[in-house]
């Protein structure tokens, strides 16, 4: 039997007059709205009543309708399993009745809440929805055809996976076929949901999609040139997924694609340019990249570097006509939220410096108030990533093009020319450098153009040109750069500030001690800025300033920088309070500083401390009610204690055994027993760094806490967590070399998984030196007990530490696998070459370590006899015989 209901005119009215309030601006209406919304979820028939005023009552005004609608929507979300099934089946009865609504607002309405009752896991429930829908299609009426493809492409939206499952008898099968008939459609509207619909199965390679796929490809081909922008759009992006799934099947065509994506990168319409602007960043990461694009680069590249210009409607977006704006405090909408990166312990090398780890500053992010991604961003990034694929090649086609923009009297053209030169600086660095000695004198001119603008946009440019300006004498580039960015970080425009700082902060970490000289003069510019920053870039200038401590080290120790520098940081860190996410920033920064100030940091470190432990006993404290009782208690932001970790770890590295009364004077050590055994993997990643920082600088408190630690550093030997696993290994070595012989009992607990670890391949490099470290350490410590696995690991123990730079840890390292070698010398004869390697990579060991690889390299000689020796030492590379000869006779 048909469900019947009828509202009650009271009712009816209660429920209007909500409505009606929920839309005014007045903040404390909407609040008591919403309680008497929660109140009216108590009755089973209320969600009647908004079904009713979305889909029956048509006198209402659209808004109104709409809102309520909104509402039932929500309360879906919320409550639908308590829904009676009358009330749900009275629900999408109306839904499907209404999906041809004459108003779009109430279509897309019905739309949203029918794929909201579909996500809700209703689409099993729900059996005759989609075969409805589809049958819609058919309808002659364009407002039911437009209305059900609306809700069918927020279904494809929402509920991919499961449109593509054996759960509904693969639906997809009838769907899409039925969609790609519509690509014909007469009106543009359904013509793009068509497409819509049909891309959300792309990139899952849905089956349904790949049997049709030549087909798909042809109507797509077909609707190549269509009038409506959003149909276009469509095409582009599928286009560019097609690229990642389905390359084989555009091959055939790619000369027409390239030809058709050049057009629509030039469209009036600037979302359709964007779409497709994406497929040359989509393309350049493909290996046939190279091949496809080369005789399309001479049309291409103009086009890109046209798109890099501002728009008219970004330069109002972003207020480019304001050029002062430093007095203007910051709305806090603008500040994004960040990402604190905890600590890891790695390794010094010996190469150049070069990191291998993406640095992610560099990324081409000059105007963050629209950080929408958008066609110049786009046309930046594609260019960038064109310059890695062709690298000097693509010179040619931009020299021409840079001449005439760099030196062009629009503030706009010459601008783009700034973005062009900082896009291509990682990809065509080589070609480039006969243009700097030039080029870069011109850019240090544009820092004190008028425009704010252009002078943003070269300080970025010129921190991608950091590494070769630290690389020439100082007084060429470095000094006079150095000067000029300093006063952009006193400009009177925030965005210039930004950049300035930012670009600052990249050149400190390439200049690293060249900076040395300047410190007081960088140091003024720095402390000066503290009392001129809003809100947001003070959270730019921290970082600056931790990245200068870090670039300069002990450098920093001298009382009148210290003098110059402390009292603001101190000053802004009694003003915060301790939920105030501000703190992130300054306590990384402070972190900086203290390891870099040592016994300078002295007169600061017992408030620091103090608050640092605070911050973590509270955060545990607030964790701890949240588990007992969820509904009361919200979850604290651990955040908070993380980087609180982060600093104590920097205090202890700073200031060594000087920690030692805080930490007697403190419960650090039970907090760090909880910290330890945390679900979250960053708080037992910091707590694992402060382990093995407090080993080192003041192991007497640590000592008792032992026999509780070492079970959980075992139980935290998971690669899985990379840096977890690391900062675990590292402490693990730190607390044998403390412990010596005492150290027995616990090898059994953490020997096998680090053994299994050093043998694992794909092990990220840190991990892999952390490890052979703490092997060689637990070794020199206990060699009866390692020494036995000798075979097991000498291999990769060796590769994995030929390239780090002679020091402590090295030092301790080596002399284990010598006195495991001397316990159990038949290990290590198969990879006796190996051990020669790593022996030969160091530079100056000291005197009694280098009696014992002559010891050993001697021993296998003489044991082997000469004959067999010279075979053996015949398969070495030059460099490593010449090695062995001069530094140990052999």
């Amino acid at each position: 039997m048909e469900y019947e209901w009828k509202p009650d005119e009271q009712g009816l009215q209660q429920i209007l007059q909500l409505l009606k309030e929920s839309q005014s601006p007045d903040t404390t209406i909407q609040r008591t709205v919403q309680q008497k919304l929660e109140q009216l979820n108590q009755y089973p028939d209320f969600n009647n009543y908004l079904i009713f005023v979305l889909t029956k009552l048509k006198s209402e005004d659209e808004p109104t309708r709409s809102l309520s609608g909104l509402i039932l929507k929500n309360n879906v979300k919320a409550h639908f399993q308590n829904f009676p099934n009358g009330v749900t089946d009275f629900i999408k009865s109306e839904c499907l009745n209404n999906i041809g609504d004459s108003s779009p607002l109430i279509r897309a309405t019905v739309g949203i809440l029918i794929t909201t009752i579909a996500s809700k896991g209703e689409l099993q429930n729900w059996p005759d929805l989609l075969p409805k829908l589809c049958s819609l299609l058919d309808s002659e009426d364009y407002n039911t055809c437009e209305g059900a493809f609306g809700a069918l492409q927020k279904i494809c939206e929402d509920s991919a996976e499961i449109l593509d499952s054996d759960v509904l008898d693969r639906p997809l099968n009838i769907m899409i076929p039925k969609f790609l008939q519509f690509f014909k459609h007469s009106s543009p509207k359904i013509r793009s949901h068509a497409v819509a619909c049909v891309n959300q199965f792309i990139i899952s390679r849905t089956q349904a999609l790949m049997l049709h796929i030549d087909s798909f490809i042809e109507n797509l081909f077909a609707l190549a040139g269509d009038e409506e922008p959003e149909v276009r759009k469509n095409v582009c992006r599928a286009l560019v997924m097609l690229l990642e799934v389905r390359m084989d099947r555009l091959l055939p065509h790619m000369h027409n694609i390239v030809e058709y994506m050049l057009l629509r990168t030039q469209d009036q319409d600037e979302n359709v340019a964007l779409e497709a602007c994406e497929f040359w960043l989509t393309l350049a990461e493909q290996p046939i990249c190279k091949d496809v694009l080369v005789r399309h680069l001479p049309k291409l590249i103009p086009v890109l570097v046209n798109g890099m210009k501002y728009s008219d409607i970004d330069i109002i977006l972003l207020k480019g006509d304001v050029e002062e704006d430093e007095t203007i405090p910051d709305s806090e909408q603008d500040i994004r939220p960040r990402f604190h990166r905890s600590r890891t312990v790695a390794q010094q090398h010996d190469e150049d410096g070069i990191e291998e780890e993406d640095d992610d500053d560099d990324e081409i992010d000059d105007d963050d108030t629209i950080s929408d991604w958008n066609l110049r961003k786009c046309s930046a990034a594609a260019l960038d990533v064109l310059a890695n694929v062709y690298r000097d090649e693509l010179l040619p086609h931009i020299l021409p093009l840079l001449k005439e923009l760099l030196f062009h009297p629009e503030w706009v053209v010459k601008e783009s020319g700034i973005l062009v030169l900082g896009a291509i600086a990682e990809g065509c660095m080589q070609g480039m450098i006969p243009y700097l000695p030039e080029l870069i004198p011109h850019l240090i001119q544009c820092l004190s153009d008028k425009k704010a603008l252009v002078r943003s946009i070269t300080c970025w440019t010129l921190s991608r040109y950091a590494h070769w300006v630290v690389s020439q004498p100082p007084d060429t580039y470095l000094k006079p750069l150095m000067t000029e960015l300093l006063k952009r970080i006193l400009d009177s425009n925030k965005r210039v500030q930004e950049a300035a700082c930012s670009a600052f902060a990249t050149l400190e970490e390439e200049a690293c001690t060249e900076l040395v000289p300047y410190l007081a003069y960088i140091l003024d510019t720095l402390v000066f800025a503290f009392s001129k920053y809003q809100h947001k870039n003070l959270l730019i200038l921290y970082d600056a300033i931790g990245t200068l401590a870090d670039s300069v080290g002990h450098h920093l120790n001298k009382p009148e920088y210290i003098q110059m520098l402390m009292p603001p940081l101190i000053q802004k860190w009694n003003m915060l309070k301790d939920e105030d996410k501000d703190l992130f920033p300054l306590l990384e920064c402070l972190s900086s500083v203290a390891t870099a100030l040592q016994s300078g940091f002295l007169p600061y470190c017992e408030p620091v401390y103090q608050r640092c432990v605070n911050l973590v006993q509270k955060t545990l404290a607030q964790a701890m009610l949240n588990n007992a009782q969820p509904d009361q208690y919200e979850a604290p932001d651990k955040d908070f204690m993380i980087v609180a970790l982060d600093l104590l770890s920097g205090l202890a590295e700073g200031l060594g055994g000087n920690i030692e009364q805080l930490v007697a004077r403190s419960n650090i050590l039970t907090l760090m027993y909880q910290c330890m055994q945390d679900k979250m993997p960053e708080v037992r990643q910091s707590s694992f760094a402060l382990l093995g920082d407090l080993t080192k600088a003041c192991f007497q408190h640590v000592k008792p806490c032992i026999a509780d630690f070492m079970p959980i550093l075992g139980t935290n030997l998971n690669p899985e967590f990379i840096s977890v696993c690391n900062n675990a290994t590292w402490a693990i070595g730190e607390i044998s070399i403390q412990m010596g012989i005492e150290m027995q009992p616990y090898i059994p607990m953490v020997l096998h998984q680090l053994v299994e670890i050093i043998n694992r391949p794909n092990t990220p490099k840190t991990l892999l030196e952390n490890t052979a470290i703490t092997i060689g350490r637990l070794g020199y410590v206990c060699p009866q007990e390692v020494a036995p696995m000798l075979q097991q690991f000498i291999r990769p123990w060796c590769t994995s530490l030929r390239n780090i730079r002679d020091n402590e840890e090295k030092d301790s390292a080596f002399r284990g696998i010598c006195t495991m070698i001397s316990v159990n010398p038949s290990g290590v004869i198969q990879d006796f070459i190996f051990f020669c390697d790593a022996v030969a990579s160091w530079i100056n060991p000291k005197d009694d370590l280098r009696d014992m690889f002559c010891k050993i390299l001697h021993g296998f000689k003489n044991q082997v006899g000469d004959e067999n020796w010279r075979r053996f030492s015949d398969q070495f590379p030059p460099p490593l015989k010449e090695r062995l000869a001069a530094f140990y006779g052999v």
